[in-house]
Parts: C-alpha cells; sequence; structure tokens
C-alpha cells in the first residue's frame, strides 16, 4: 500500500508549513541580530526597524522583544521597556539573555526591584548554556555595589573572575568596592596596575577619574578625562564627564 505525504502545505505558497516556520524562525533571528549590532553602535532608528522586521516575520519571538526593551531604555521610555522585557520574559522565562537584559534594566531604573533584577542575573548566570555568565554576575556585583551591599557584590565580582579572569568589568568592580569604602590608595594602586597591564575601558577610565579627583590630584584628572574623551568619547562616561555630573 502506498501512503501519500504527511508533509502539510500552505494553500497560498504551496510550501511546506514546516519550512515556512523555519524560515519565518531564522529570518526573526537575523533581524534581531542586526538589531542588537545596530543598538550597540548606537543607530537606534536603523534598530527598531530591524525589529520590526523581526516581529513582522515571527510576532512571537521573545528575543525580539527584548531588543526592543533595550532601545526604549537608552530612550528613556521606561513604561515601554517594561511591557517589551515583560512581554519577552513571559515568552521565554529561562531565556539568559533575556534575564540579563530585563534584570539590568530593572536595576538601572527600578531600585526597588533591585531583588528582581538579581533573581533574573541569578537565572542567567545558572544556565549551563549561558555563553557569557561573568557578565550577569558582574551586572549582580555592579547592582549590589549601587545600594552599598558591598559583600554581596564583592562574591559576585569573584564568582564572574573565576569564570572569566581578569574580566574587565569585574576586576573594574571590585576596585570599585575600594573606593567606594574609601580606600583610595589601594584602589589607585590596583587600578594603575590593571590599567598598565590591559586595554583601558571607558568604566575604568571614568573610576580613576574619581580616584584622583577624591586624592586632589588635578593633573592625573586631566589626563585621564583626556584620555576617556580620545579613546571613549561617544560612551556614557564620557558623556558623564562631558556633563558635568561625576561626583
Amino acid at each position: 500500500m502506498i501512503l501519500s505525504s504527511c508533509v502539510q502545505h500552505n494553500a497560498e505558497t504551496g510550501m511546506p508549513i514546516q519550512d515556512r516556520a523555519d524560515r519565518a524562525f531564522q529570518s526573526a533571528k537575523i533581524h534581531t541580530e542586526l538589531a542588537a549590532e545596530y543598538f550597540y553602535r548606537g543607530q537606534l532608528d536603523v534598530a527598531i526597524e530591524e525589529v520590526n522586521e523581526a516581529l513582522k516575520a515571527q510576532s512571537n519571538y521573545a528575543p525580539a522583544y527584548s531588543v526592543l526593551g533595550l532601545i526604549n531604555m537608552s530612550l528613556n521610555e521606561n513604561g515601554k521597556a517594561l511591557e517589551n522585557f515583560e512581554r519577552a520574559i513571559r515568552m521565554a522565562p529561562k531565556n539568559p539573555e533575556i534575564n540579563n537584559n530585563y534584570g539590568w534594566f530593572l536595576c538601572q531604573r527600578f531600585t526597588n526591584r533591585m531583588d528582581d533584577a538579581i533573581n533574573h542575573f541569578m537565572v542567567a548566570a545558572r544556565d549551563p548554556l549561558h555563553a557569557t555568565p561573568e557578565m550577569s554576575y558582574t551586572n549582580a556585583g555592579i547592582c549590589e555595589t549601587k545600594r552599598q551591599k558591598y559583600t554581596e557584590a564583592q562574591l559576585f565580582f569573584q564568582n564572574a573572575l573565576s569564570i572569566q579572569p581578569n574580566y574587565s568589568p569585574a576586576v573594574i568592580g571590585l576596585i570599585g568596592i575600594d573606593f567606594e569604602r574609601g580606600n583610595l590608595t589601594e584602589a589607585k594602586s590596583k587600578l594603575s596596575q590593571f590599567l598598565q597591564n590591559y586595554a583601558p575601558t571607558a568604566e575604568g577610565l571614568l573610576l580613576a577619574i574619581k580616584i584622583e579627583r577624591a586624592l586632589d590630584n588635578p593633573l592625573a584628572v586631566d589626563s585621564y578625562i583626556f584620555q576617556l574623551q580620545k579613546h571613549f568619547p561617544e560612551s556614557k562616561e564620557a558623556m558623564t564627564i562631558r556633563g558635568g555630573k561625576i561626583r
């Protein structure tokens, strides 16, 4: 007996339904990855266009809503960002990238939800498939530092460094704790050594400016400001300096 094919076809296109679904998924994935790339370059208009294309291909593609949340956050549209992050997390509650992004948003914009932020970072960090758990541990450390829970923050930074030794944001985070605790000489020594051995980052240079300003070393302050403006002119750290918002 000859059995007819069990593959269903779309009546309009003639394409097998599974093939069409796969192509929609791949299209959504590619456009979302492009959106993320444009977002990190600061090209928000193009990033939004790519997110829209992703959602046109697959309206329930959770990572696209996560990237849209990051874009909304950058535009200070916190209500829209919250809505998009919550939609993404409902669709993919265990996705490490989405949990990391949502945690960062809560940490930065909703200080009354800091515990929620830490929980999302931990979901991300403990996922064995997460490509960068050190980032999620570091983000948790940054948030704990923000609410002056330095012991907890230190543990998170150390967790990050146990995964990725010399991971710059975690090293800077630990030195930042020394600064916050008033250990200025120790913080300066550690940061100087780190900057001598590794490529400078905007976060590291801003911390150096804070330390030297607290130590009343105006020449060193000017030197670090020059480096920050030269190497990272579009960074939020450089904008902080230009806006005179550094404490």
